[in-house]
C-alpha cells in the first residue's frame, strides 16, 4: 500500500470573521501554489512542502492586501481563538443564548479568568467590549439583507428584545437600526472592530 507522507504546518490569521474570509484566503493560498488540507476561521492546515521561504514575502503580501495577516506568537494566538470563539457564539441562534464566559471555555478548554487577562492585556479591552462590537456588526450585516425585522434580528442575535437590541446599536454606532438602514448600511472596517 503506498502513502503519501507530507508535514503539515498550521498558519494562524488574524481578521478572518465570515465565510468570505475563509474563501478569501483559500484563494491567496491557491495562488501562491500551496496545498491546502483545511480552512477555517483564523486557520489554514497547509502542506509544509508545498511552501519554500522565498514563498512567505508573496504570501504575506497578498494577506496584507486582503485585511489579514499571519501570527506567529502564542499569545496573539491565544487572543485570536478567543476572537473566534466570540465570533462562533455571536452567530451562533443556539449559543448566542448562553453565558459568554461558559461558551468561550467550552472551545478553548481554559479558564475564562486566564483567558480574560490575557485578551485585555493584549486588545485594550474586555472579551465583552469586544463581543458587543462583534455582536453589532452581526446585526448590521442581517439589517443590510432588508429580510428581517429588528425584533426578529433581536431573536436571532440573542437580544432579550428589539429596544435592547436598539439602545445598544445606538450606543456602539451612534444611530437607531433605523437611521443606520436610512444610511445606506455603512460598514466600517472589521480591523476597527
Amino acid at each position: 500500500m503506498d502513502f503519501d507522507y507530507f508535514c503539515i504546518m498550521r498558519l494562524y490569521i488574524r481578521n478572518m470573521v465570515c465565510r468570505h474570509c475563509v474563501e478569501a484566503l483559500g484563494a491567496i493560498l491557491a495562488d501562491a501554489g500551496v496545498a491546502v488540507h483545511d480552512i477555517g476561521l483564523g486557520y489554514a492546515v497547509v502542506d509544509d512542502a508545498s511552501i519554500n521561504p522565498e514563498m512567505w514575502p508573496r504570501i504575506d503580501a497578498a494577506l496584507a492586501d486582503a485585511g489579514f495577516e499571519r501570527i506567529s506568537d502564542g499569545e496573539s494566538r491565544l487572543v485570536q481563538e478567543i476572537k473566534y470563539a466570540v465570533i462562533d457564539h455571536v452567530r451562533s441562534e443556539q449559543e448566542c443564548r448562553l453565558k459568554l464566559s461558559a461558551c468561550i471555555e467550552k472551545h478553548l478548554g481554559q479558564p475564562y479568568d486566564n483567558l480574560s487577562r490575557v485578551f485585555s492585556a493584549r486588545e485594550g479591552r474586555s472579551i465583552e467590549k469586544y463581543a458587543i462590537a462583534m455582536r453589532v456588526e452581526w446585526v448590521k450585516e442581517l439589517l443590510a439583507y432588508r429580510t428581517y425585522t429588528v425584533s426578529e434580528i433581536a431573536f436571532r442575535t440573542g437580544y432579550s428584545s428589539a429596544a435592547h437590541l436598539s439602545r445598544q446599536f445606538k450606543a456602539v454606532t451612534g444611530l437607531t437600526p433605523t437611521q443606520f438602514l436610512q444610511a445606506g448600511a455603512p460598514r466600517g472596517s472589521l480591523a476597527d472592530v
